[in-house]
């Protein structure tokens, strides 16, 4: 099974194309997106698929076997790897996800990529939040005895920021699982991100990623964490996120509409042994 390596700043997938072979089951993905027992990767890319909605369909597989429905970077790196195996140009083009359509441009011969993720709600039906129809803002959350305030937003998938003066990876580590799992509030699990404002254009964060764990950059969580910022007033409309693994620019238009950009980077195409693929990762 060949597999076609990509990080955008240290998030790192793998692409399978469905002319090379089918989609590995679960099991077989938390295989092979094993750090230590297969290739290492935060999930899977599967595609380009046909879809009567878009240019190119695509799966995006979490390294626990689940399968998201959008991710930021995972759409820049599989826009780079159609632009490598020219099947794009620079030409915009649209990618149908699990989360909704979105249009990709390429720029300066496939060193940038610009993605229009679509529009943020902050609503509970939409994200979604269990509880009273809301706009889930200011909410406070108590873990391990600290009540934090928490904002829950979707950009086609769910995400719980919270606001805090200092923040690092090892809060992310301790609070992040907590969130994730945290079913009674959010039913389709939900990624988190630990958000310190910097100035008005500019935040900082840190990413616990839902299936994939602790997380260099995330552009949908990037996504989510501006538009938080801006809804609290404390940022304008263009904000410079800055990940663990490098930054990502994020422009907020009309109703909280996102477009992200950011680099993907090829690091090798890797060939992986079916035994390998089929073999059982200890708990």
């Amino acid at each position: 099974m060949k597999f076609h390596k990509y990080h955008a700043l240290g998030n790192d997938y793998l692409v399978l194309d469905p002319a090379d072979a089918p989609m590995p089951s679960p099991q077989q993905t938390v295989a092979i997106c094993h750090r230590n027992f297969g290739l290492g990767s935060d999930g899977i890319l599967y595609g380009p698929l046909p879809t009567e909605k878009a240019d190119f369909g695509l799966q995006i597989w979490n390294p626990d076997g689940s399968e998201a429905e959008k991710s930021g970077n995972g759409l820049r790196i599989f826009a780079k790897y159609l632009f490598d195996t020219g099947k794009v140009t620079d030409q915009p083009f649209t990618v149908d996800t699990l989360g909704g359509v979105v249009t990709v441009e390429i720029h300066d011969g496939g060193e940038s990529i610009e993605v229009e993720m679509g529009k943020v709600s902050f609503h509970s039906d939409v994200i979604p939040v269990n509880g009273p129809p809301r706009e889930v803002l200011d909410e406070p959350v108590e873990i391990n005895g600290q009540t934090y305030s928490t904002y829950a937003a979707t950009i086609g998938n769910p995400h719980v920021v919270l606001p805090l003066e200092d923040h690092s990876k090892k809060l992310a580590c301790e609070l992040g699982p907590v969130l994730e799992n945290m079913t009674s509030r959010f039913p389709n699990r939900t990624n988190v991100q630990l958000l310190k404002v910097l100035d008005r254009n500019n935040i900082q964060i840190e990413i616990w990623e839902r299936g994939a764990g602790y997380t260099l950059a995330s552009g949908s969580s990037s996504s989510a964490a501006a538009a938080v910022a801006h809804k609290m007033g404390a940022c304008d409309g263009q904000i410079l996120v800055h990940c663990p693994g490098g930054d990502i620019q994020i422009n907020i238009g009309e109703n909280y509409a996102v477009t992200m950009t950011g680099p993907a980077t090829r690091v090798g195409t890797f060939l992986m042994e079916d035994a390998v693929q089929d073999q059982v990762i200890p708990s």
